[in-house]
């Protein structure tokens, strides 16, 4: 310390501070003492905790090996086919795909098929989105026959997912008791659903109203339903002969079915139907009405329904929820009342096309060996006798129709 004292005149060096057993001093001076605390970045208590997203379930990566057992009995593994790895990287993100159109057939079913084992459809954004890029690219082929009969439970609550089908031949809606205003009867009338061959709306509580609103764009649009060949209406007692009117549209029909209806004047509606539809009355039961061979056909058939029930829906995917539980089981599904084949105390009105005999032969009378050929005048007024049928076929719009137009 006397070795800093000298110093203290010299005005250049400035004060002095010298540690001694861990203290700070002002050289040349003991009582200038000056205390400092050493100084702590974080305090005592602070400690560092590694913090990892519990929401995050990633799935684990699946290793690229397939292991397999020789004839030994040794383990033996090896590489997982390319193809198979693209396959499952492209389900897992079925979401991110722009579009399916031409993508290869074969190969889309595969790619169908993982999505839906990794319940892809169930998501409950992107669920839907990833179905109608299949439909939009597949159409028939996803689902080309539908049959939804008694599922009235199941109609309500996956009804976008039934709208998003493209290519449907077959529809069944039997007893399902869905009533005029339906949604899904407007859905009938656009054209995603021009391929629709037959349409089953037997019990679906349905009057002339409901009949009126699907044949409204058959009858002035020229579009929707005009090219059924098969249609049972049966089993709807508010359908009367005003409603079998509306029908008559219906020109490319080979079977319809109008059995259980309020129809009062059966022999009329007989004679109407094969006079204006060509259409006979059937004697027996025709076993296109017998539901017996209705079932779901397509990529999105259900897969593991109850045997003992003929009544298909669609994927099982859309039957469960999105947290993957099951949420509409087939055997808890509540059935509607069925009718059964109409017995002698009920109104069997069924109809079909007879068989067309291919060249017949006409014969015209003459008093010699060979046919006289029509002169010009005799095929001049046969047209214009065959051509007033078609004139007596326009009908009337009424007021309600055009109403009924306007709010398409």
């Amino acid at each position: 310390m006397s070795q800093f004292s000298d110093f203290r005149g010299n005005e250049d060096l400035g004060p002095v501070f010298v540690r001694e057993k861990g203290q700070l001093f002002l050289a040349g001076s003991h009582c200038a003492r000056i205390n400092t605390s050493p100084v702590r970045l974080f305090s005592k208590g602070f400690s560092v905790q590694l913090c990892v997203n519990q929401g995050d379930h990633c799935k684990p990566k699946e290793k690229p090996f397939i292991f397999t057992y020789t004839e030994q009995g040794s383990l033996r593994y090896s590489a997982k086919p390319l193809f198979t790895m693209a396959l499952d990287l492209i389900a897992d993100n079925i979401r991110h795909v722009d579009s399916l159109l031409g993508f290869p057939e074969q190969v889309a079913e595969r790619l169908f098929t993982a999505a839906e084992a990794r319940l892809q459809f169930c998501h409950p954004q992107n669920g839907l989105v990833a179905l109608r890029k299949f439909t939009e690219a597949y159409g028939d082929l996803m689902l080309s026959s539908l049959c939804l009969r008694g599922k009235y439970l199941l109609v309500s609550e996956k009804l976008e997912e039934i709208k998003s089908f493209h290519g449907l031949r077959s529809l069944d809606l039997s007893c399902c008791k869905l009533g005029d205003g339906h949604e899904l009867f407007g859905h009938l009338c656009t054209e995603a659903m021009d391929s629709l061959r037959a349409l089953y709306l037997k019990d679906n509580c349905l009057s002339d109203t409901g009949v009126r609103k699907l044949t409204a764009p058959v009858r002035v649009l020229h579009r929707g339903l005009g090219k059924l060949t098969l249609l049972d209406v049966s089993c709807n007692p508010e359908i009367t002969e005003t409603g079998v009117s509306f029908l008559l549209v219906f020109n490319q029909l080979e079977y319809l079915d109008i059995s259980d209806t309020g129809v009062q004047d059966p022999i009329a509606t007989c004679k109407k139907i094969q006079t204006r539809m060509g259409l006979i009355q059937s004697m027996k039961l025709l076993n296109q009405f017998d539901h017996v061979d209705c079932r779901t056909q397509g990529w999105a058939e259900q897969v593991n329904c109850v045997p003992t029930l003929p009544l298909c829906a669609f994927s099982i995917a859309f039957l469960v929820d999105t947290d993957g539980k099951e949420k509409v089981n087939c055997e808890d599904l509540p059935t509607p009342v069925r009718y059964e084949n109409p017995t002698n105390g009920t109104k069997h009105l069924q109809f079909h096309r007879p068989a067309v005999v291919k060249n017949p032969i006409q014969t015209v009378p003459n008093s010699g060996h060979f046919p006289v050929k029509r002169t010009k005048e005799e095929k001049r007024v046969g047209d214009t006798k065959s051509s007033h049928p078609a004139k007596k076929s326009r009908v009337a719009l009424t007021s309600e129709d055009w109403d009924l137009l306007n709010s398409y």
